[in-house]
């Protein structure tokens, strides 16, 4: 039954390869993740149309919102053939596009959550010759994600610890950060910050907004995120839900042991305190869950009627 006050998940994997491992999946389990996600009815949905309560299904399907944490090689990877670039088919964009391709009822929707200049060809998904990946191919990758329908998300510069962090620091990590990603899109409209370890910092507002002042040119960055992503938590509450907060999202990390059925299956019981979301096809309306009362009421009577026809 319809219900759009239930429970959305928001889905975080960080590193796919070979094999699965501590913040890590196989390149099969992903893809058995996606395709588990689609048998059961899940749609994946724009960050842009969660927040603005533009949920747009069809009747029975439920929203799911991708994310990819750090930037590495593995999410997003080219290879150069006959002297032209392509997504590496078994890097994770690689194999997203592939399952859209072949499930049309999917479109390119997932949000990245970027960090510039990590260590470890996490600068943009990979430089510096690490993994095969070159420095020049970072800005085309983020400007190929835009293009597609994919996301951008503020990780920080470098997956900084934002708990340890002065104030200084904080506003320099979201402020260049931010700014790396409009070098590459220039004004690309950044709307979410993902918390390296799901750590505050110590003045929590910094992390919604603030601004960055450059000490050699004395330009001024600022940001200003609209959601902000925990790194745990479970399902995240409906738009709809008057409990519902942007700036303190929760996510399932997919990774080592977390499985994602075990998740789906608690979402999968109508009347759990996890109940999913589901459409009614029809988005200038909210439906409401169904108390129990009311629906064994209500199918008591659909038999009495039976009966007396």
């Amino acid at each position: 039954m319809p219900n759009e006050l239930g429970r959305i998940p928001i889905l975080e994997w960080h590193l796919i390869g070979e094999r699965d491992g501590r913040y890590r999946v196989s390149r099969a389990r992903f893809r058995a993740e996606l395709e588990q996600l689609h048998r059961r009815g899940y749609v994946p949905i724009r960050l842009a149309d969660f927040l603005a309560r533009r949920i747009d299904l069809p009747a029975g399907r439920s929203p799911v919102l991708l994310t990819f944490d750090d930037a590495s090689p593995g999410q997003f990877r080219y290879r150069e053939r006959n002297g032209r670039l392509e997504v590496d088919p078994t890097s994770g964009v690689g194999i997203l596009l592939d399952f859209i391709r072949t499930h049309p009822d999917w479109r390119a929707r997932g949000v990245f959550c970027l960090l510039p200049a990590a260590d470890a060809g996490h600068a943009f998904f990979g430089d510096k010759g690490i993994d095969g990946q070159q420095t020049a191919w970072r800005f085309p990758k983020l400007r190929f994600l835009v293009q597609q329908g994919f996301e951008l998300c503020n990780h920080t510069l470098w997956h900084a610890r934002l708990d340890q962090a002065g104030d200084a620091l904080v506003r320099e990590q979201l402020g260049r950060g931010a700014l790396a990603i409009d070098s590459a899109v220039p004004g690309y409209a950044l709307r979410a910050l993902a918390l390296p370890f799901g750590l505050w910092p110590r003045q929590r507002t910094l992390a919604r907004s603030g601004e960055w002042r450059d000490p050699k040119s004395g330009r001024i960055t600022r940001y200003r995120h609209d959601a902000i992503f925990l790194v745990t938590g479970g399902p995240a509450r409906s738009p709809f839900d008057p409990r519902f907060d942007p700036l303190a999202l929760p996510r399932i990390a997919l990774q080592g042991g977390t499985r994602l059925a075990t998740t789906l299956d608690l979402m999968d019981r109508p009347d759990g305190p996890l109940a999913r979301y589901v459409s009614d096809g029809d988005p200038a309306t909210v439906a409401r869950p169904v108390a129990p009362a009311a629906r064994m009421r209500s199918q008591s009577s659909h038999r009495s009627t039976a009966r007396r026809r």
